[in-house]
């Protein structure tokens, strides 16, 4: 009595612990991939200029589904009359009254929907290093979840829609403010109107320069350009407001990406990382 016999069993091999060593590697690699680092101008050009090219592949090679792109605009435009917002028509003819009003919209709705957006990037590259991954992946995540509207729910814009009486403002005044008017219109999916990433992208530059700029008078530009583009879009009878919507919520959707990967919303994170200009001297805790 008292004594305790301990037994063990012969010929069953214990399982050898999985070695902390590889197990810290394998959160010190996660770690790091999650840790803003200084931005390599190279290689940001290289995925910029691929990202675009395969989201331009992608979007235009969803199947232009005209019919069902059609019943979907006129479900979309009944919708609108019920909610009382479908004012679209009427924006649309005000604003085509005035021609030189309209041609510079028509400019506008081709050419800064790029350019805005690139500015934006660049100077988050050079001002802002510690938050450019993480806006940039914010604005990679809105555009590649944008893809998943064009395909699932094919809708033609305002101005090709049966017996809506919009006018394609490109085609009356002869600009080239849409890659799916005139003769460029083969070139691009004219039934990609929902979500519209005029909407996504100026949201991302106005927020971006909005919570980054140290210029009252910019800050408020950057907030004008997302309205400005809202009406733009509309005008032209590109997209319908709900379209402007579909952005919007895309973008909260690449601001969720971003946060979760992150651990913080683009502008919340240090200006600074180590090795880059305005940087601290001695290494930033983690």
């Amino acid at each position: 009595m008292g004594e305790t016999t301990v037994t063990t069993l012969e010929g069953q091999d214990r399982a050898a612990p999985r070695p902390v060593a590889e197990e810290n590697a394998g959160k010190a690699f996660l770690h790091r991939l999650r840790t803003p680092r200084r931005p390599r101008f190279w290689f940001e050009i290289l995925l910029i200029a691929v990202s675009y090219w395969t989201y331009s592949l992608i979007r235009n090679a969803v199947p232009e589904q005209k019919h069902e792109a059609l019943r979907n605009a006129d479900w979309l435009w009944r919708m609108e009359h019920h909610l009382g917002i479908a004012v679209e028509q009427s924006v649309n003819h005000a604003v085509n009254s005035v021609t030189w009003m309209i041609i510079g919209m028509n400019y506008y709705y081709a050419t800064l929907h790029f350019v805005v957006t690139l500015g934006v990037l660049v100077w988050l590259y050079r001002s802002h290093p510690g938050r450019y991954a993480a806006a940039r992946l914010a604005l990679f995540a809105t555009t590649a979840v944008a893809l998943l509207g064009y395909y699932f729910f094919p809708l033609a814009p305002p101005r090709l829609m049966n017996g809506g009486d919009f006018v394609d403002t490109v085609v009356v005044h002869h600009t080239w403010g849409s890659m799916a008017s005139g003769d460029l219109k083969h070139m691009s999916n004219q039934y990609a109107a929902m979500p519209s990433m005029h909407i996504g992208w100026s949201l991302w530059c106005g927020l971006t320069i909005f919570a980054l700029a140290s210029v009252p008078w910019v800050r408020v530009l950057g907030l004008l350009y997302p309205a400005a583009t809202l009406l733009v879009i509309v005008s032209t009878a590109n997209h319908f407001w709900l379209d402007a919507v579909g952005g919007m919520l895309c973008l909260a959707f690449g601001f969720t990406v971003a946060r979760l990967w992150y651990g913080a919303l683009p502008y919340a994170l240090p200006r600074w990382v180590p090795g880059t200009r305005g940087a601290p001297l001695v290494p930033l805790e983690t």
